[in-house]
């Protein structure tokens, strides 16, 4: 971009605004138009931070523990995460969910063409774009995946279920660590694994939500090995059949887990903020496990006041 004004984002890079004080004069009312751009890049940053606040609180608090220059930017990834994530419960016709897909799929086009659509979280983007350099592919891809999810049908299978957790949550680690400025193919293995473990373990904790709405999206041939029908999932059947269930679900995440973990070693440092989102996945786990695999167990839908504790301590102890 040449030096200079950015009139149409109302924004002003370091670099045009060291041309614009040195070669411009202030002109009557040019203050006030670089508070009002102030203003609503402020107000845009707060609208993402509220939004992950209010409904993906665990990633709140893993952003906020992350390096100043990349916490920004994470917040809008998480943004645009939860904006596509709750669109399937939002809208009432399928034909709906796909048309705010598409809005997606153009807003990300529109982002990588520097003409960002005026949408807070838009801008959040097209900011954390152009200041990381972030891969559209895992952007679109994460839109794409959604977008094939609003078929609105169990999984079929488990690989199934980590497949959309790979292309969803995978590539929200691997932006993230394009934000930290981390490039390595061990860290690109754990974010792999990180980003199953927790789409499986999202599947398990919303499964008391999906059940009170009589829907059931846990992998059919796990219910079909043991037993278990949808019908006893939406009545919150408590029998053995429901707990071997969730057994082999989150014994499946554990094994993530633990391959993400075998990586340390040569996972760089940097890379670790990131990675976070490990301490909410296995305190969930072994809660799980001291409830007997009871899914329908109301401790497991109370939070844990001790997790931005935990958090802060594996930040600080740099590890996974």
């Amino acid at each position: 971009m040449a030096a200079g004004i950015c009139v149409k984002h109302g924004l002003l890079s370091s670099k045009s605004w060291l041309y614009f004080t040195v070669h411009t004069k202030i002109l009557p009312g040019s203050a006030c138009v670089l508070r009002r751009a102030s203003s609503a890049s402020a107000d845009n940053e707060k609208f993402c931070l509220d939004l992950v606040r209010s409904r993906d609180y665990d990633g709140f608090v893993c952003s906020l523990l992350l390096p100043e220059e990349a916490r920004r930017s994470s917040l809008a990834l998480r943004a645009f995460n939860v904006e596509l994530a709750q669109v399937k419960d939002s809208v009432s016709q399928k034909t709906i969910g796909l048309m705010r897909m598409q809005f997606w799929k153009a807003a990300i086009e529109e982002i990588y063409r520097d003409e960002p659509p005026k949408q807070p979280i838009s801008y959040e983007l097209w900011r954390a774009v152009r200041k990381h350099y972030l891969t559209k592919r895992w952007l679109l891809r994460i839109i794409t995946e959604r977008e094939k999810d609003m078929d609105d049908r169990a999984y079929r299978n488990l690989q199934e279920l980590e497949s959309y957790s790979e292309n969803t949550q995978s590539s929200l680690l691997y932006l993230l660590l394009e934000c930290l400025g981390v490039k390595n193919v061990h860290a690109d293995h754990a974010a792999s694994h990180i980003g199953k473990a927790h789409g499986i373990v999202t599947c398990l904790r919303a499964t008391l939500y999906h059940s009170s709405r009589r829907k059931v999206y846990l992998p059919m041939d796990i219910c079909m090995l043991h037993g278990a029908s949808q019908e006893d999932f939406i009545r919150g059947s408590r029998e053995q059949s429901i707990r071997d269930v969730t057994y082999d679900i989150a014994s499946q995440a554990h094994v993530h887990l633990e391959h993400a973990r075998s990586f340390s070693n040569d996972v760089p440092p940097a890379a670790t903020p990131a990675f976070l989102q490990t301490v909410v996945l296995e305190d969930y786990l072994q809660r799980v496990r001291r409830a007997d695999f009871d899914v329908f167990q109301p401790s497991l839908q109370k939070r844990n006041p001790l997790l931005p504790i935990q958090l802060y301590l594996r930040s600080w102890k740099k590890t996974y």
